[in-house]
């Protein structure tokens, strides 16, 4: 399908592309190397059903029972899914790396413009690291033990072990990167196929391990909350069914996040106006089809309900020791392992292309640096690394800290989905408002019409107020804090410093200023 794609892409296909990006004031300086099912697999990598889908089952099998995966999944997906059909049909007008900064740009100013990437950039460097750290606990759980590993993170030995880990696959995740995107297409390519086949063989085990064949249980609400008894129950107790029902919803919304990296990914993206807004929406579709068949096969492959509430975040590895084999459940293991793996791989490649973006207008300290491309390996080498060194700092600083007894690293990820979702809505909003006027003129080939768009993009700001409601719930109220302190910094900086010196992506006479260096750059150069 890949190689195929490739073949399709003809002359006058590169010249559009170029044609477009040089329109909007940008040279080609990354490489097109990604087919329309490059873009799709990068998307579907990062929201990887094998890594959040199953890291974070206790919030559903330890909050409202089984009606959260029957009920829930898919309505925190079609929540995800909205944002995803409004950011498509404004990737296929601006198809640029770091998307969500140049859409908030052109379609408002300079500073919703900086906000919105600020706000992507930050959640995007969390989301990396909490990525990381949550692969950390499924090696904990699943094949430390083969090694006898130290995993216990209250231990000197289990927190040196999750740091060092962390440091390691991140690292390789930004060397792979480095050496450029071909072989990163490569890779995100196979997770593609990883993840659909090691999603039906998970489905396909659990199901033939299903004891008691009770589909009620997938509709049915019960109170978990408070459990697994001790220091850190997965919620506090709480009487309301439907807010514990809430708050189990950032199973599926934290899962299907990282769509944004098909927009991120654009200058690399042969045919973009196209195939990015498809990789957004077909992402998002195939992985809430196939994490729906999954999770509810876990569902029913569960024992006994009211003992896997117990189970907090165990709850998978004791379902898969009842459902399956030893040998069969270590083979999987392996397999999803290397899913979460490559789903770190390809959060790295958004990131750094986010952080590219911003750098080459000037937007981050040493942008110079940052904004520079490779020209052995044609990939912004500075800002790979950077955007790994950060995510790695951030989990080894969240590890250190407890805030009220929960985990400081639980309450950042909280922010971090509330962060990425303001990001999604600046732009939306904005696109809402200025549609078919002098700023959003004409829309791309990826059309679902202006009527149509503005339905979603407002069921997409409604989404986003449901989500932050959610986010600084207990026990992540702390969340609350850290995004309003958050925002009064980023007000502060913006007044004191940015104002004046950002001047953010290039638009009018900078435009064609841009276009001429350009063509007598390419045109020293023999190029087109």
């Amino acid at each position: 399908m890949s190689s195929l794609d490739a073949d399709q892409y003809s002359d006058r296909d590169k010249k559009e592309d170029v044609h477009i990006l040089h329109s909007m004031g940008y040279a080609q300086e990354l490489e097109r190397r990604m087919s329309r099912f490059s873009n799709f697999a990068i998307s579907f990598s990062i929201i990887c059903i094998l890594s959040g889908g199953i890291n974070s089952l206790a919030q559903a099998t330890s909050g409202a029972g089984g009606a959260a995966i029957g009920y829930g999944w898919p309505l925190g997906c079609l929540i995800s899914g909205v944002f995803a059909l409004a950011m498509a049909q404004i990737a296929s007008a601006y198809p640029t790396a770091g998307g969500l900064y140049h859409w908030g740009s052109i379609l408002g100013n300079r500073f919703t413009g900086w906000v919105t990437a600020w706000l992507n950039l930050l959640g995007l460097v969390t989301v990396l690291g909490a990525i990381n750290t949550g692969t950390w606990g499924f090696f904990a759980g699943s094949i430390a033990p083969w090694f006898d590993i130290a995993t216990d993170t209250t231990t000197s030995a289990g927190f040196r072990n999750q740091i060092v880990f962390v440091a390691a696959i991140t690292f390789v995740q930004a060397l792979i990167n480095h050496f450029g995107i071909r072989l990163t297409a490569k890779l995100t390519d196979f997770s593609g196929y990883l993840i659909f086949a090691t999603a039906i063989v998970l489905t396909v085990v659990l199901l033939f391990g299903v004891k008691t064949w009770d589909f009620q249980r997938l509709f049915t609400f019960t109170n978990y909350s408070g459990l697994p008894e001790g220091d850190a129950p997965i919620w506090p107790k709480g009487d309301n069914i439907w807010y514990i029902f809430a708050l189990g919803l950032l199973l599926p919304i934290y899962t299907i996040t990282g769509y944004d990296a098909s927009a991120h990914t654009s200058e690399e993206t042969q045919k973009a106006a196209h195939s990015v807004p498809a990789g957004i929406v077909s992402s998002v579709w195939w992985s809430f089809l196939f994490g729906y068949l999954m999770l509810c096969a876990f569902v029913l492959a569960i024992p006994d309900m009211n003992e896997a509430a117990k189970q907090g975040w165990n709850v998978f590895f004791w379902t898969m020791d009842s459902a399956t084999h030893p040998k069969v459940a270590q083979a999987l293991y392996i397999a999803i392992f290397v899913a979460q793996f490559l789903c770190g791989l390809a959060t790295v490649t958004s990131v750094s292309r986010m952080i590219f973006a911003f750098a080459r207008d000037g937007g981050l300290p040493a942008s110079g640096l940052l904004s520079k491309v490779s020209p052995a390996h044609r990939t912004p080498v500075a800002a790979i690394w950077t955007g790994s060194t950060l995510a790695v700092l951030f989990v080894w600083g969240a590890s250190l800290v407890t805030i009220a007894g929960s985990s400081a690293y639980t309450i950042v990820v909280s922010c971090t989905v509330i962060f990425l979702f303001i990001s999604f809505t600046i732009p939306i909003a904005l696109g809402m408002l200025v549609y078919g006027t002098s700023k959003w003129p004409k829309p791309g080939p990826w059309n679902m019409g202006g009527f149509l768009f503005r339905i979603v993009a407002f069921l997409s700001v409604v989404a986003m107020v449901a989500i932050f409601l959610i986010g600084i719930q207990p026990p992540n109220d702390w969340a609350l804090y850290i995004t309003v302190g958050f925002l009064v910094l980023t007000a502060i900086v913006w007044i004191a410093f940015e104002n004046k010196r950002f001047q953010g992506p290039p638009i009018g006479d900078m435009i064609a200023k841009r276009q001429r260096d350009i063509r007598e750059a390419e045109k020293a150069v023999g190029e087109i």
